[in-house]
């Protein structure tokens, strides 16, 4: 994974390998910050409105001040791009913390929150966007505050590694047995031509990609339905797929070595990767002009 030289850190431009932090620093130290990764096509970002609104949510919701407008964080993150000359496909990691400190559960007063944000290429993976991939399931072992971006990852992290060792791409969480999302993903079911996910509640991440998603279902009149589904409806599912910024959105086609319908993308999944790629890039065009 190629980082690009130039980071934000603040609010100011730096070289990548000068950034460093205390070894007090609450993010390393409590997971206490809050991030987002957003998605850059052809050298331009997409949906970044809608990461830097969320962003701004989960700051509040953990009490971390971010003391730039919206505005002006996102003319940052613009300014970001046009300064590593990024032209290709990547993506942007930006983390925001509860700043540097001597180590204390409560709050430190009159401290800066630390702010960083870096750029890395990561080319699209047409493979498993055109084929599809391999899941398993997993119990959902999160807090219950999911919907906010924070630091606070280790179930993820570890429900992540597991299907890896399985040899699958993802694993779809479910609670009193039901699915809420994946470990680093929205999932949603298709049956009878209606697509099912979770509600958004605090109880999944609120994505990005998936509020264009209920936009493309609309505007393709297929039904969007915020209704949980079971683990057992999964083997019932005409057709599964799973949605991120990075994923986009990849179809499911076997779940814990079960074969989803005839184990091959469906048309609903298809017809949303095509309102995606045609939606990526209109933000591309209106952001060139």
């Amino acid at each position: 994974m190629s980082v690009y030289p130039i980071i934000l850190a603040q609010t100011k431009f730096t070289h990548r390998d000068s950034l460093t932090y205390p070894y007090e620093e609450r993010g390393l130290q409590f997971g206490d910050g809050v991030y987002e990764v957003i998605r850059i096509y052809n050298g331009a970002f997409y949906l970044l409105n809608e990461h830097v609104d969320r962003l701004y949510r989960s700051a509040e919701a953990v009490k971390i001040e971010i003391t730039s407008t919206k505005e002006e964080l996102t003319n940052l993150l613009i300014d970001l791009l046009v300064r590593n000359d990024m032209t290709t496909d990547g993506k942007l990691y930006l983390q925001i913390t509860r700043g540097s400190a001597p180590r204390d559960h409560v709050f430190p007063v009159d401290v800066p929150a630390n702010m960083y944000a870096y750029i890395t290429d990561a080319p699209r993976n047409t493979t498993n966007l055109e084929n599809g991939v391999s899941v398993i399931t997993e119990r959902d072992v999160r807090w219950e505050y999911c919907y906010i971006k924070s630091l606070n990852l280790l179930p993820n992290v570890l429900a992540k590694q597991t299907a890896k060792e399985k040899g699958s791409y993802e694993a779809i969480l479910h609670k009193d047995g039901f699915v809420t999302e994946c470990s680093s993903s929205n999932v949603y079911l298709v049956k009878d031509g209606e697509i099912y996910t979770h509600p958004a509640t605090t109880k999944i991440l609120h994505g990005c990609v998936r509020m264009r998603i209920e936009q493309f279902a609309r505007d393709l009149s297929i039904p969007f339905n915020e209704e949980g589904f079971s683990v057992e409806d999964i083997a019932l599912a005409d057709e599964l797929f799973l949605s991120s910024s990075t994923s986009e959105i990849t179809p499911i086609v076997k779940v814990d070595n079960q074969q989803i319908a005839d184990g091959k993308p469906g048309k609903i999944t298809k017809q949303l990767q095509e309102a995606y790629v045609e939606d990526a890039a209109i933000k591309e065009r209106s952001m060139e002009h």
